[in-house]
């Protein structure tokens, strides 16, 4: 039977019968500390082929909530087309399916030295940037693009009626500029993500987005991993 491990600075998973290491994105987020009834899944990094992963879903239940445990090492091209597969598989319509069910990134959050879990259920992936183009700028609202090449290369474009930006950033002062737009009205933000962004890196931009929540504030749930 195969048995999971954790380190006890909760930084890794290990499957004991075959010694492979998962090494966990960090999160500072704490929504999430425990799920139950789960089907864990692994994509692995391989140091001897840096450029390749290995998708283990072999205990996938479809009823069940799914813990996808990926290497922190791993670029979002590696993980794109199993997380495109992950969600449509979890949207088919059948008769073994639980509609309740979610699907979680598994992560280490030092500060309590524990596991944390960031939902991405309703996450739709895809790779046509032409889809990162707004439905909307007629509205009263702030709409923002957000290009994420790197955490210190970030461009936003924000438009509404009569008004529009588009600026380079890091991390940190794009945080400081949503912030700003959230304070004088409603602001609308779809994503896209250098696909050669570490899922480490990806995992510290949703976790500091989380913290951000509120009514004036709306991430869409359509995110593009463009090359």
């Amino acid at each position: 039977m195969k048995k999971i491990l954790l380190f006890t600075v909760f930084t890794c998973i290990v499957l004991s019968c075959n010694k492979r290491i998962v090494e966990l994105p960090e999160t500072t987020n704490q929504d999430i500390l425990e799920v139950v009834d789960v089907s864990p899944i692994y994509i692995f990094y391989d140091e001897t082929k840096p450029d390749s992963t290995d998708f283990n879903r072999k205990n996938m239940i479809g009823t069940t909530n799914w813990l996808i445990n990926i290497d922190k090492r791993l670029t979002l091209k590696q993980i794109l087309p199993h997380l495109q597969y992950l969600q449509e598989k979890r949207n088919k319509d059948g008769m073994h399916t639980n509609k309740n069910a979610k699907n979680y990134f598994t992560c280490s959050n030092p500060e309590i030295q524990n596991l944390a879990f960031i939902e991405f259920t309703e996450v739709v992936y895809e790779s046509d940037m032409s889809k990162m183009v707004s439905s909307d700028y007629s509205s009263p609202d702030y709409h923002g693009l957000v290009r994420f090449n790197s955490l210190e290369f970030i461009k936003m474009n924000i438009a509404s009626e009569g008004h529009g930006v588009n600026e380079k950033y890091n991390f940190d002062e794009l945080l400081s500029e949503i912030n700003a737009f959230t304070k004088t009205g409603r602001l609308i933000i779809k994503m896209s993500f250098n696909s050669n962004l570490s899922f480490q890196d990806y995992i510290s931009i949703k976790s500091r987005l989380l913290t951000m929540n509120s009514d004036s504030l709306k991430i869409l749930n359509h995110e593009i991993i463009y090359n």
